[in-house]
């Protein structure tokens, strides 16, 4: 089998890094399970109900605070609000999460989310490590011995010239130019929930890089623990999709959703059949 089509056998889902302690934890700083449940949930319906009724914000929060409104009305509004794109109503919730034990690997992809998210990190600048930890990948945790040695040794050296440096009195800001980006850091990260389900819904996708697809994992169970409802919003972009829009998985070897390519093929045959038939297919204006 030549390289190239070993690379397209792919066969199902990619490993699920929660399967290994990777060390890391998230955990939801606030709200809390009470202050969600009474507040948030009426205070969307607030927002999507705000645009179509003539009554004043206030009164549509009191009645739906106070228990004056059906909860299951209440889901069934924001639900379609949110299936239709108006993104604006949730942004009116935020979540802060208290981050620890990732690498600075990941942390520079969490950044790159702006809109509708803060960060505070743990600075390498100001903070001057005793015992800096790292990641281990899984796969250099199975590879050959020898090779994960010589891993483990290039890391634990770094770290041992770091010390070294400090105690010679190089600043701490400068000594850390030896971490490797396996070094774990520490965050807060304060979002809204309209960001939190676009960024689930990339990095939940089988596709993610591994260490970060956990942590949104770890996420997501932190706000199933306060509204399962809320949590429920929180999926792989394909999910709500229908398809799969990654070019890297034009092989199909993640089969969550089909990929938009054979989307496109399986209504180009139906349109074909259709017009060989007299007919036209309906399309959606």
């Amino acid at each position: 089998m030549t390289v190239e089509a070993s690379q397209r056998a792919k066969t199902g889902i990619p490993k699920n890094p929660g399967r290994a302690d990777l060390g890391m934890k998230a955990t939801l700083l606030v709200p809390s399970k009470a202050i969600v449940e009474q507040y948030y949930v009426p205070l969307i319906y607030t927002a999507c109900r705000t645009c179509y009724s003539e009554l004043p914000p206030e009164e549509i929060f009191r009645k739906a605070a106070n228990g004056e409104i059906d909860v299951a009305k209440m889901q069934r509004l924001i639900n379609g609000v949110i299936e239709s794109g108006h993104g604006s109503t949730i942004e009116h919730v935020v979540f802060t999460f208290g981050i620890t034990g990732v690498s600075r690997t990941l942390s520079h992809q969490l950044v790159r989310h702006r809109a509708g998210v803060a960060f505070d990190q743990q600075s390498q600048r100001y903070v001057t490590y005793k015992q800096a930890a790292t990641m281990l990948p899984q796969t250099i945790a199975d590879a050959d011995p020898e090779l994960r040695a010589r891993y483990e040794d290039q890391v634990e050296s770094s770290m041992e010239l770091y010390g070294e440096l400090v105690g010679a009195g190089i600043p701490g800001e400068d000594a850390r130019f030896v971490f490797p980006n396996g070094t774990r850091t520490n965050l807060v990260m304060t979002t809204n929930l309209r960001a939190l389900i676009h960024m689930s819904g990339l990095r939940l996708c089988t596709m993610a890089q591994w260490e970060i697809r956990r942590l949104f994992q770890l996420i997501r169970h932190e706000i199933f623990t306060v509204s399962p409802f809320l949590g429920s919003f929180l999926a792989p972009k394909c999910v709500p999709l229908g398809y799969c829009d990654e070019m890297g998985n034009r092989d199909g070897h993640c089969p969550i959703r089909p990929h938009k390519d054979r989307v496109l093929e399986a209504w180009a045959e139906k349109a074909k059949a259709a017009r060989a038939a007299g007919r036209e297919l309906p399309v959606q204006s």
